[in-house]
């Protein structure tokens, strides 16, 4: 462990296959090794008021199959529910920023050359060039086995550092992957997407917007070389957001596009040798107004849309060709697809995200301290209740 970096970590948890992708199951599989990974970041912080980064790459049989997708909801959830029992902060100065990717766990497989997240192969997290303060593993038979691929992937001038800094951590005893399926296909799985849109407010980032800007990622098809791929993230401009609880505390657009692209960076571009991204800026007068333009690699690009209407770029932009939304907020791609077919445009496949729910983790935590991670306007009273201290 490097001592120089305690009071602001990073690390990666390595998380085998649980026995089932239900909450209950995942729970039982993986809290002991939650509390005892956020635990020990959280006093590494030692109640300073820097955030540490957690990296979770939660190992998964035959995810590769381009007719599957991950469920990254109950990490999410199993995440807050822990930090509220355990009173941690998330996110915020002081906490501790989570992002959940997902690497197959089946043997000899390949992304093909693709340097992009969220799913990829041990071998590419490995020589991601991150630089992990500590790489936590399960201490049980799947958790040893996942932690040795791991640094047998580590080229071999990396290996003696990285095996310095992995660790063992609590766990349940060895448990059986059911037959189950730990995915779940998509009716839009057999069609590929390289241009993908949603739309948000993003203040205070935290584990349910981070939820579905990874379904957004997720939605995206693996890309190679060759093909590019781009995310349009429309973000809420500020003249929206007068009238919101707490408004005084609200975070700029500015800070908003920023914190979102730094997220889906972290998810995404896993390629070594990182160049600082290319941004260009515009503004135009009109419904989208200004748009920040950031390339992640030659091959990926985020686009970061100001918004002032339901709509934004989804009706000013014919070449999408998805949407993501929220289960709170589903029928706004209904409504979209309405607008576009009005402008002769095709209209855009919908995908739907479960958001998350303090009532699942009840057992785990109570209902006020979980939906304290996972609400922006949460997070801003408690910074007005900071303020008056």
């Amino acid at each position: 462990m490097a001592s120089d970096h305690i009071n602001s970590p990073s690390a990666l948890l390595l998380l085998p296959p649980p026995p089932a992708f239900s909450f209950a199951k995942v729970k039982d599989a993986f809290q002991p090794s939650f509390v005892d990974v956020y635990t020990k970041l959280s006093k590494a912080l030692a109640g300073s008021n820097r955030t540490a980064v957690l990296d979770i790459a939660l190992a998964i049989p035959d995810l590769l199959s381009p007719s599957c997708q991950p469920r990254a909801k109950v990490v999410y959830t199993l995440v807050g529910a822990v930090c509220a029992t355990q009173n941690i902060e998330l996110d915020s100065p002081g906490g501790i920023d989570t992002r959940v990717v997902f690497i197959d766990a089946s043997e000899n497989t390949a992304i093909h050359g693709s340097q992009f997240g969220p799913i990829l192969d041990v071998q590419l997290l490995a020589n991601s060039g991150r630089c992990w303060n500590y790489v936590f593993y399960l201490s049980n038979t799947t958790g040893q086995n996942l932690a040795n691929s791991f640094i047998n992937s580590v080229s071999s001038q990396d290996r003696d550092g990285t095996a310095a800094s992995m660790q063992a951590i609590t766990s349940e005893p060895d448990w059986a992957t059911c037959d189950c399926p730990l995915i779940s296909d998509d009716q839009h799985s057999s069609t590929p997407y390289y241009s993908v849109v949603v739309g948000g407010t993003f203040d205070h980032l935290h584990v349910g917007h981070k939820l579905l800007l990874t379904a957004v990622a997720l939605v995206l098809e693996p890309l190679d070389r060759e093909q590019e791929g781009r995310l349009t993230i429309g973000v809420t401009g500020d003249a929206l957001l007068v009238n919101k609880k707490y408004a005084e505390f609200l975070e700029s657009w500015e800070e908003r596009w920023q914190s979102t692209a730094a997220f889906l960076t972290a998810i995404m571009d896993f390629s070594p040798g990182k160049k600082s991204p290319q941004i260009e800026r515009a503004f135009a007068p009109g419904p989208n107004g200004k748009t920040v333009l950031t390339r992640i690699q030659p091959n990926l690009v985020f686009e970061f849309v100001e918004i002032s209407d339901p709509f934004g770029p989804t009706i000013t932009e014919e070449n999408l060709g998805a949407i993501v939304v929220s289960k709170e907020t589903h029928s706004g791609g209904a409504a979209v697809n309405e607008e576009r077919v009005k402008k002769g445009w095709k209209g855009l496949a919908v995908f739907e995200v479960d958001v998350l729910q303090s009532g699942e983790a009840a057992t785990t935590t109570d209902l006020e301290g979980f939906g304290s991670k996972i609400s922006s306007t949460d997070i801003r009273r408690r910074r007005v209740q900071l303020a008056k201290v």
